[in-house]
Formats: C-alpha cells, structure tokens, sequence
C-alpha cells in the first residue's frame, strides 16, 4: 500500500506515491532520476548516498522516502546555481580531490553541511567532519585540501555554504 509525500528537492516541489518501505536513496535515484547520489553500502556506512535534508547531511540509503515528507531535500545536482559550480565542486576539481569519483557526491554534500555549520573549519575538523564518508581511492589529503579551498573561496566572497 503505497502513501504519498510532498518534498522539495533542489527547489523544486515533488508529489509521489511511495512504497512504505522504499529508501530515501532509491526514490531520488529511481522515481526522480537524480542519480547523482550514489549507492554504496546499503548500510550507512559509506556515505556516497548523503543528501542535505533540511540542511542536515543525512545518509539517504537509512532513511525511507516517507520519513522525508514535507523535507527540502539536496542532491548533488543542486549545488551548482545558474550553472555555475559551487565553490565546493570547484574545490574538488582545482585541488583535486576526487579519482574515481563514486564517493564524490556524499563528500561533496558532508563538506556542504561541515561548513555551513563551521564556515572555518581546521583540518582536524575537517577531517572529523567526513569520518562518516569512505574513500578507497585518495587517502583523505586532497579532499581535505579541496574542503579548504572551498572554506576560503566562501570566506573571500562573504557567503555561507
């Protein structure tokens, strides 16, 4: 018996039925074609399928679609705005911080939550602020550098993430 849910996600406003037990992940991924978030794990432990919901970096393969009625939902697809790349990606990309990319978008969006709450955060913090997100390829160093890059962009041009 499926139920509906009313989301926002990346301003735009959804309706759609959903199955009770249908994750968060598989909905933006399968109903909404948003396939920019990634699954890895199916458990939480990965992090590639980290959304923002209502500004809370959340592991979307752990939440059903039915606990984020009436949410506002970000994916990977909405950071960049009027085609322009968010100073995030474009830390990755200068700095970076990606290989294969399959951990990109979960990183992309804890770094998104990390610094909307810590505009300026040290490279421990920063560290501690992915601990949830796994990636097999970097060793953590560039990403920290691209998290940094970005801080600083934000800083300089006087916004919030």
């Amino acid at each position: 018996m499926s139920q509906p849910i009313r989301v926002t996600v990346n301003g735009v406003e959804r309706s759609s039925d959903v199955e009770p037990r249908q994750l968060l992940v598989h909905y933006l991924r399968d109903t909404l074609n948003l396939t920019g978030t990634h699954v890895g794990c199916d458990t939480g432990q990965c992090g590639a399928c980290t959304v923002l919901m209502d500004g809370e970096a959340v592991k979307s393969c752990i939440v059903l679609a039915a606990q984020a009625d009436g949410a506002k939902i970000t994916t990977v697809e909405g950071l960049a705005q009027n085609g322009e790349y968010h100073p995030i990606q474009k830390g990755f990309w200068e700095k970076h911080g990606l290989q294969c990319g399959f951990c990109t978008p979960g990183m992309l969006m804890t770094a998104h939550a990390l610094l909307a709450k810590n505009p300026r955060p040290s490279e421990s913090e920063i560290r501690h602020g992915i601990s949830g997100n796994l990636c097999r390829c970097t060793g953590y160093n560039k990403i920290v550098e691209a998290i940094q890059y970005a801080a600083d962009k934000l800083a300089a041009d006087g916004k919030g993430a």
